[in-house]
């Protein structure tokens, strides 16, 4: 009985003291002049929910507070924005004391110089680099032959498996980008080159407490080891003189590229191209053929427009940048793919000064998440939101809409959009007109932030 009295007494001496902790750091953050909002435990806030309940937790907190709230996520105290005027204010301010505020893991992670830590002239010239790289005249000339002589070879002897269509779309997006950067195929480079990759984008997601078994912990020591990967590519291609036509060799080559980037410069912005394209072409080519299997006329008509560029082409003849532009319709399901399924919520921003938002004034050096998800199921702008309708984007005129930040906004959209879309439309081009297929298991799909799903999306795939 005494025994049972001592475990209630220390129970309830650690709910006392939980319940303090929490009121202390509520008290903590209580400003004058900030929104309403919760904070939760001390250094770790809200993380373990905001990543738990992904889009849930957002919600239940605006039904809370509204739509301009505070918490604690990833290590920083954030002010939540869910009003379209105010994000396209914040999207567009970036010379008002609103520069990148991306989570200390994700800069621990993707080093230094990588475009989401820089701003002023040196995002200019970092962005400028990048931009050089997946040119119009680059994509046509370079990586859309590479894009294509992967995607075929990718998805070749599937007929007659179950595929696990989300590791094979994280795979695929993967090695494509290895194959564009620096020419490598899958193979001894390629496969610890992979699982390192994996394990630093689970680092950049996560808290960044430096202790042994910690995400962030693996994804620092998986940014070392890239690094020595990298570094022994570059040294081997010296050594060589030989010319290489990949983003790699373009980079390397100074005399012929007016931006002069050091090898740290270099191998920060291949880790950014591969992290920023990663999660965005695997995720939306995974929801793409999800979507396409529960829409059967979208499938029709998109295997439509794909056998009629087969039927102009010769059986083994690459498909080419004229067959992108005919691809009205393929770009429509992407576009309607990647608003319905958000796969990126939002963007951060970092106040440099004291600053007043929407009434509130904001501490200098408190994060801002711009979350654009909800307006993309906002019903003025996107009649009958939650249906899948490709056809709403045979409208041009709604691309070019100022609410469109499905690829962010304002001087951070991403540069790779246009690459994204080649490298999506390049798998869906080969994967409709050579595959049917029917869903076996795996009903529970990825939720952003989330980077695993509790079971992948499995499909049997039968020649078509």
């Amino acid at each position: 009985m005494a025994m049972l009295i001592a475990i209630l007494a220390g129970l309830i001496l650690v709910l006392c003291f939980c319940s303090a902790l929490l009121r202390w750091n509520e008290v903590r953050y209580r400003k004058k002049g900030l929104p309403l909002g919760t904070m939760g435990w001390p250094v770790f806030g809200e993380t373990t929910e905001f990543l738990k309940q992904g889009p849930n937790f957002m919600k239940n907190q605006r039904a809370r507070y509204g739509s301009f709230f505070k918490s604690h996520i990833l290590g920083c105290p954030t002010i939540v924005s869910m009003d379209p005027e105010l994000n396209r204010y914040i999207l567009m301010n970036e010379g008002k004391g609103l520069v990148p505020g991306y989570p200390q893991s994700m800069l621990d992670i993707l080093g230094k110089c990588n475009i989401a830590a820089v701003h002023g002239s040196t995002h200019k010239y970092m962005r400028g680099a990048l931009l050089s790289l997946i040119s119009p005249t680059m994509i046509r000339d370079q990586l859309l032959p590479k894009i294509d002589e992967f995607m075929r070879t990718h998805i070749t002897n599937w007929d007659e498996k179950i595929i696990n269509i989300q590791e094979k779309t994280k795979e695929m997006a993967f090695l494509s980008s290895l194959k564009q950067i620096a020419g490598i195929e899958s193979g001894s480079i390629s496969q610890p080159f992979m699982t390192e990759f994996f394990k630093l984008v689970l680092g950049t997601l996560s808290l960044p407490i430096d202790l042994p078994g910690t995400n962030y912990r693996r994804g620092l020591q998986a940014r070392k080891n890239i690094i020595g990967i990298l570094s022994q590519l570059l040294e081997e291609r010296r050594a060589s003189k030989e010319t290489h036509l990949d983003m790699l060799g373009c980079l390397m080559r100074k005399e012929e590229n007016r931006y002069k980037l050091t090898d740290e410069e270099i191998m920060d912005l291949i880790i950014t191209i591969m992290y920023s394209g990663y999660e965005t072409v695997s995720t939306t080519s995974m929801m793409a053929v999800k979507y396409l299997h529960d829409h059967p006329k979208v499938l029709e008509e998109l295997r439509r427009e794909h056998l009629a560029i087969r039927e102009r082409k010769k059986p083994d003849e690459p498909i080419n940048c004229s067959d992108l532009k005919s691809m009205k319709f393929t770009r429509a399901v992407i576009f309607e793919t990647s608003r319905l399924a958000t796969i990126v919520n939002g963007v951060l921003r970092k106040t440099t000064q004291d600053m007043e938002l929407n009434g509130h004034l904001i501490p200098k050096g408190w994060r801002i998440y711009v979350y654009t998800r909800e307006i993309n199921y906002d019903s003025f702008l996107y009649p009958d939101p939650l249906t899948f309708n490709p056809w709403r984007w045979l409208d041009k005129s709604l691309e070019s809409q100022s609410y469109f930040l499905i690829f962010g906004g304002g001087t951070r959209q991403c540069p790779g959009k246009e690459l994204g879309i080649a490298e999506i439309s390049t798998f869906l081009h080969y994967f409709v007109t050579r595959y049917r297929w029917e869903e076996v298991g795996g009903e529970k799909l990825m939720n952003f932030p989330r980077v695993e799903a509790p079971n992948g999306l499995h499909i049997r795939v039968s020649t078509y």
